[in-house]
């Protein structure tokens, strides 16, 4: 179990050598690469970002990687990965085969792939997303055997418009865990082997109020990569631990329910943006350190 953390906001800040030696003298052991941040979503849009872009965006990633001890244990492709647009969606799986291959020569196990979800969920609705996520994860199938991938689903949330104007959180595709569950088992079964798995974002569940333990303890061994990070139960901030309202001993207890056996991963870019930028290296120690202590109460 390696404690890491995601090289978004790290990157833009100090590049990708100095990022990841800063990450890497902070005390953390692996990366959650995104790749996401280093490639435009407008270019994917429109069709300008395939191999040539997603290659040349890896090869300073492995290198740094290599040269500061540090794993790639799993990177977050880019996102939302549909248009409901034959002609761009047909381009976002190319774009995630690539992503793919790219997770092969970094020797990256797991890429974390957003479900596409729509945004009401009436019965009708559901049963269109749950036809449009099939196809689409499916046809990733042959690139992950390729390349040796797990694919990993990912809880999500949306911000829904009422009637009066007003906006409020509700679940999106695989926010419940029995839905989850089911797509994660329809799709290793369609795949005939393991090839997806669960990426268990807890900012995101605690902002549909979920209980942490029951959660976890049905999605089970299926999860097998984390974005660990608080907010205030209003807002998607991305903090740090502690900086916002979650119950974080129940997440370790749900942790351990799960029997969970993968890497402590931190999605707390947003640090960046509440700290001055000359405080990285602090900020990063303490979310370090933050890793260790979770990872001490989950293997004690």
């Amino acid at each position: 179990m390696k404690i890491g953390v995601q090289t978004g906001g790290v990157f833009e800040l100090l590049g990708v050598d100095a990022g990841m030696r800063a990450i890497a003298e902070a005390g953390f052991e692996t990366v959650d690469y995104n790749i996401d941040s280093q490639i435009s979503y407008d270019g994917i849009l429109a069709g300008r970002i395939g191999t040539p872009d997603v290659m040349a965006a890896v090869a300073p990633v492995r290198e740094a990687a290599k040269k500061y001890g540090l794993t790639v244990g799993q990177m977050h492709a880019p996102f939302p990965t549909f248009r409901n647009d034959p002609v761009v969606d047909g381009h976002l799986l190319r774009v995630l085969d690539d992503c793919a291959a790219a997770c092969e020569i970094l020797e990256c196990p797991h890429m974390i792939v957003h479900p596409a979800f729509l945004q009401y969920r009436d019965a009708l609705t559901l049963e269109r997303e749950w036809a449009v996520n099939l196809e689409r994860y499916g046809a990733m199938i042959p690139a992950l055997k390729r390349h040796g991938v797990i694919c990993c689903l990912e809880n999500m949330f949306v911000n829904y418009g009422t009637n009066s104007g007003h906006r409020k959180i509700i679940g999106a595709c695989c926010s419940d865990p029995h839905e989850a569950v089911r797509y994660i088992d329809a799709l290793n079964e369609l795949a005939g082997e393991k090839r997806f798995a669960f990426c268990f974002d807890t900012g995101h569940a605690l902002l549909l109020g979920m209980d942490m333990r029951r959660t976890l303890g049905v999605l089970g061994n299926r999860v097998e990569c984390l974005h660990i990070h608080d907010n205030n139960a209003l807002e998607d901030q991305h903090l740090a631990p502690y900086m916002g309202v979650m119950d974080w001993n129940a997440v370790i207890d749900g942790l351990k329910a799960a029997d969970y056996r993968g890497n402590l991963s931190f999605e707390t870019f947003n640090v960046l943006n509440v700290f001055d930028p000359a405080l990285l290296p602090e900020c990063l120690r303490l979310i370090s350190a933050t890793g260790r202590r979770f990872r001490e109460r989950l293997e004690g």
